[in-house]
């Protein structure tokens, strides 16, 4: 289990998260939470860094 943290999101990128999410659980049986797709998608993000 990760890290609880407090983070403001804008409407706009919260909207397009939960469109993600949508098409996520229209796909599969297992239930797919926000923080879920939070992650995946900033995993995905951080790859194009290099640390």
């Amino acid at each position: 289990m990760g890290s609880r943290i407090t983070v403001v999101l804008s409407p706009s990128n919260t909207e397009k998260l939960r469109n993600i999410q949508a098409k996520m659980i229209k796909t599969t049986t297992n239930s797919v939470s926000f923080s879920h797709v939070l992650n995946l998608v900033v995993s995905e993000g951080l790859k194009k860094f290099k640390a």
